[in-house]
């Protein structure tokens, strides 16, 4: 056998391996996501709160309890999560918010609430509605295709 075929076929195998493993691994974090979601949806309440402000930040600047900090992974100690912070009853307190909702959240506005914890898991307007997310903005290839389409006749994609 030739040299860049053995090298060929040991690369190929290095590869198997590795689809191997993240496949199992890939299952093994999508199982353990269900369990979290069922736990949230089990525990989960309905809650008036007044919205004070929303920020992306670290978990260590968010004003979360020393407890959660502690129980958080090493390395998502660093990420930004999206907090808001709001009145509920007397008290403020630093919530996390879903990811899904977070944009369509209204600052300083009242609302019903569906927390689990210190996860909040979606909110509906108390008086009125509460705003939608506005529209992204369009990146520079999208409008630059957009406006190649409308120049052939072509009906824009969306």
């Amino acid at each position: 056998m030739r040299t860049g075929t053995i090298i060929f076929l040991v690369i190929l195998a290095i590869l198997a391996i590795a689809f191997v493993v993240l496949y199992f691994l890939g299952k093994k974090a999508q199982k353990k996501q269900a369990e979290q979601q069922e736990m949230l949806q089990a525990n989960k309440q309905t809650i008036s709160m007044l919205i004070i402000d929303k920020k992306r930040m670290k978990l260590k600047e968010s004003g979360l309890p020393q407890m959660v900090i502690d129980q958080t992974p090493k390395m998502m100690r660093n990420s930004k999560l999206p907090i808001i912070k709001a009145k509920i009853g007397p008290q403020v307190m630093s919530l996390i918010s879903d990811e899904k909702i977070f944009d369509s959240v209204p600052v300083k506005k009242e609302v019903k609430a569906v927390v689990s914890g210190i996860y909040v898991l979606e909110v509906k307007g108390l008086h009125g509605k509460t705003e939608q997310a506005p529209a992204k903005k369009k990146g520079f290839f999208k409008r630059a295709l957009e406006k190649a389409q409308e120049k052939a006749g072509a009906k824009p994609i969306k």
